[in-house]
């Protein structure tokens, strides 16, 4: 008969072994993501921007693996070539947040003072704008290049790393490990960033993952919306505007693929920071 002890351990392995399944079904698939941004950067099946390379509005066929638009492109090759436009913003936008975000948020909360009180104020200032409507804003004031789509979108995360690395700090600068360093001689600025900051990379990565699903997601809205990068680009979520007129029609493959490359890619994100979440909290109660 098999007791409550012995059952919970098991439960335990379980559970741990569905967060991996997920973490690592996550991780494939950005891994294909990444693989695709690569190739399709010197090789499509057609130019993607080209017209007239089949029928126009054609279904999908063995020719036209995701059928043509309304002047004869072809969508596979021009989703598959918006991979490296849209999986590159992403990469930039998160890794740029998670280094601002960390290195602000470490210094006011090891050093506190004014500087903590004043950067938490203006984090709350950017918080109070509408995530959107403080993109729409900032790009039609400073235009739709590609590093402006980028500054524009990391500023909108930019507070919530900030945050977690202040409270992460603040929560661990007084534990021992912190407190041995000091007794060794380590100057303050090497205790926080030799021994502090190592420490609390675990929960800064794995929202890292949650907000680059948001932010593959931001992306394609912008683009949606007219305010992506600049248009005749390949990017989903200008060609997901591009076809949108044709469903009524029963066009419906124009705005599918390119939106299902965004959910796909938005949902492996996202299973990579829950993944990488549940195991830092199960390491912790260890």
């Amino acid at each position: 008969m098999t007791t409550l002890a012995s059952a919970q351990p098991r439960l335990r392995r379980l559970t741990l072994t569905g967060r991996s399944a997920a973490l690592k079904l996550g991780a494939v698939v950005v891994g294909l993501f990444a693989v695709m941004a690569v190739v399709s950067a010197f090789w499509t099946p057609y130019p993607p921007l080209a017209a007239a390379t089949g029928p126009f509005s054609a279904s999908p066929s063995a020719q036209h693996l995701f059928g043509t638009d309304t002047t004869g492109g072809d969508i596979f090759s021009r989703a598959l070539a918006a991979t490296h436009t849209d999986v590159g913003i992403t990469v930039a936008v998160v890794g740029l947040s998670l280094v601002a975000g960390t290195v602000w948020g470490a210094l006011i909360g090891f050093y506190g003072g004014w500087a903590d009180r004043l950067s938490l104020r203006i984090l709350q200032v950017m918080n109070a704008f509408p995530s959107i409507l403080l993109a729409m804003l900032v790009i039609s004031v400073f235009g739709r290049s590609l590093v402006d789509v980028i500054l524009v979108v990391v500023l909108i995360p930019l507070p919530d790393y900030v945050r977690l690395a202040r409270a992460e700090v603040m929560t661990k600068k007084h534990w021992q490990f912190a407190e041995a360093a000091r007794m060794t001689g380590r100057r303050p600025a090497g205790v926080l960033f030799r021994h502090l900051v190592p420490n609390s990379t675990r929960p800064l990565l794995a929202y890292a993952g949650i907000n680059a699903s948001w932010v593959i997601a931001t992306v394609g809205a912008l683009g949606f919306l007219g305010l992506g990068i600049q248009p005749g680009s390949a990017e989903w979520g200008s060609m997901i505007a591009g076809g949108e007129s044709g469903i009524v029609d029963g066009q419906w493959w124009m705005s599918f693929f390119p939106g299902a490359f965004i959910f796909v890619l938005a949902a492996a994100f996202h299973l990579i920071g829950d993944g990488l979440s549940d195991d830092g909290l199960t390491r912790r109660g260890q």
